[in-house]
């Protein structure tokens, strides 16, 4: 399942979609042979259909291809990832 309100973000819009947008914006750097990727890409997905009219939610493929204000690292259950997109609401 791909969620149509979950942003493929890449070299080319990366300053139009991330760092020039008006909302938080949440981008999931990963790559194809990351395991915990994998796992965590659903729990992304349903955060940007919970959250499409608050902020963006993006996907980068590292591979292929702005400070962030919070990095995390590894996969983080669905409650740990909602409270840190609420403490910047």
């Amino acid at each position: 399942m791909t969620s149509k309100n979950l942003v493929q973000v890449t070299d080319q819009n990366f300053e139009t979609t991330v760092a020039g947008a008006a909302r938080p914006v949440l981008v999931d750097f990963w790559a194809t042979w990351c395991a915990p990727c994998k796992a965590l890409k659903p729990v992304i997905e349903e955060l940007a259909l919970e959250y499409a009219d608050q902020i963006v939610i993006g996907e980068l493929d590292v591979v292929r291809g702005g400070k962030p204000a919070q990095r995390i690292v590894g996969y983080q259950p669905k409650a740990n990832l909602r409270q840190k997109i609420d403490a910047v609401l």
